[in-house]
């Protein structure tokens, strides 16, 4: 069964279209990368299944239900900026997420905060963004969720941080969840992807297993996308 999918999926901000008329199908137990250029509809898309945007027209449906309060309960949501408030500190951002989602493991995220040696009475705003970044991570991967949607999780962090980043999102994804990492940093996270989508104009341009775009084009999937979204 799919466990996201759009139909004709169009939203449009005035007389700019974010997405146009978009079809598609995303099955459980999958790491899918939702490939393209800044402007592509990425992080639209992901708003939309988030339930923070409405679509113009077409629908998008979660486990088969349009989005709703018992959609979202089913999603882990990590975007694309610090939203974490500055001033609270880790044991505190433990058991507000304890009280706000029920699927919530805090064994498991005080495990992955011990080994990165975050202490747990350390404030957001005594620690560098890419801490602050690991910490979202860990809080957003802690939780049982059927779909979990990543919004550039590893831009403007440094090398070593997105090595982190990324095998912590393999080691604690279900492999009954659907995983959906948007990025422009395809080379960094080709080796941990099943599945990639090209977005373009708000378009699916391509939608196909890794290794198939390796045997089809000889090409990686990076070297790939540098082609099709040649200047």
């Amino acid at each position: 069964m799919n466990i996201l999918e759009c139909k004709k999926l169009t939203k449009k901000y005035g007389s700019v279209t974010a997405l146009d008329e978009m079809d598609l199908a995303l099955e459980s137990g999958k790491i899918v990368g939702l490939l393209g250029p800044n402007g592509s509809g990425k992080t639209t898309l992901i708003k939309i299944a988030n339930r923070l945007l409405q679509p113009t027209s077409g629908e998008l449906l979660i486990a088969g239900e349009k989005p709703s309060a018992e959609t979202k309960a089913m999603i882990s949501y990590l975007p694309d900026r610090t939203y974490l408030p500055e001033w609270m500190k880790i044991n505190e951002l433990l058991d507000m997420y304890e009280d706000f989602f029920e699927d919530f493991d805090s064994d498991k995220a005080k495990k992955l905060l011990q080994s990165l040696e975050i202490p747990e009475d350390k404030a957001m705003k005594k620690m560098s963004k890419g801490t602050k970044d690991k910490v979202q991570l860990i809080l957003t991967m802690s939780r049982r969720a059927k779909i979990y949607l990543l919004d550039e999780p590893i831009a403007g962090v440094d090398p070593a941080a997105r090595d982190y980043i990324l095998r912590t999102i393999l080691a604690n994804y279900s492999p009954d969840s659907l995983v959906l990492i948007s990025t422009h940093l395809i080379a960094d996270v080709e080796a941990v992807l099943d599945e990639a989508v090209f977005l373009k104009q708000g378009k699916v341009l391509l939608h196909a297993p890794i290794d198939t775009i390796r045997q089809e084009t000889g090409k990686s999937v990076d070297e790939y996308f540098r082609e099709v979204f040649a200047c």
